[in-house]
């Protein structure tokens, strides 16, 4: 296994990189993914599943927000995944999951995954090591389940530095519309900023070779909109779709 060592790779968007062309790119993939999805959404062969990872204020609303503010809501549904309910406790920690899986035809975007029940739990010591250790193993099954039965997965980290969230952190405080974001817990959660990062290299390694994760810079916002938009167009335009009835 080949490890993943995320302190080596730059956060912020290459140097030589055209910020307003890459805006403009931008705005052409949006139209291509405007088609695409509802090429996805008729043709209905199979579904697509986006994962989105990463420390705190990394930036998992802002990208879904901007990336798919394109998109027919009617094929494209989010979900958020933070601490589990009472209910949820009750059942297999992939139960929830399950319960937002998309359908043939719909792309279905997670805010946070089944990942957070390796993660919080490693960093807090919330689990025995051997159960935390099988739950890679039940994760690399059940994302290949998936696979096989026609859900195409796309996994996103979107990498921050610690001064971004540092920075970031400070500004939702004085931001009125990122206020209510802000918790106690989240200047202690900071501070164990080694303990995750460990973490998710070990996820981003123990759970990539069949169905990889994308490493995304995300200190630069336009940036990272971009990478992310090109590679879910990418994926849809690798399909070869056609519309019902014009298969020949």
């Amino acid at each position: 296994m080949n490890r993943i060592e995320l302190n080596k790779i730059d956060s912020k968007a290459p140097k030589d990189a055209d910020k307003e062309a890459l805006k403009k790119e931008l705005f052409s993939l949006h139209k291509k993914m405007f088609s695409l999805q509802h090429l996805f959404y008729a043709n209905a062969s199979k579904s697509m599943l986006i994962i989105f990872q990463g420390m705190d204020t990394s930036g998992k609303d802002g990208t879904i927000r901007h990336v798919f503010s394109c998109v027919n809501p009617l094929g494209v549904h989010a979900s958020a995944f933070s601490e589990p309910c009472d209910k949820e406790r009750v059942h297999d920690f992939l139960w929830r999951i399950y319960q937002q899986l998309p359908e043939k035809g719909m792309i279905r975007i997670f805010n946070r995954s089944h990942y957070e029940d390796i993660l919080v739990p490693t960093v807090h010591r919330m689990l025995d090591d051997k159960l935390i250790e099988r739950r890679y193993d039940y994760i690399n099954s059940f994302e290949q389940q998936l696979e096989d039965s026609g859900t195409i997965i796309l996994k996103f980290y979107l990498l921050i530095s610690r001064d971004e969230q540092k920075k970031r952190l400070e500004k939702r405080l004085k931001d009125p519309l990122k206020k209510w974001k802000y918790k106690a817990s989240d200047k202690t959660e900071s501070k164990k900023w080694n303990d995750y990062i460990r973490t998710y290299e070990n996820i981003i390694s123990r759970c990539s070779p069949a169905i990889p994760w994308q490493v995304i810079p995300a200190d630069d916002k336009w940036y990272r909109n971009y990478l992310v938009a090109k590679t879910i167009v990418g994926k849809l335009e690798s399909l070869k779709m056609k519309y019902p009835g014009d298969e020949k």
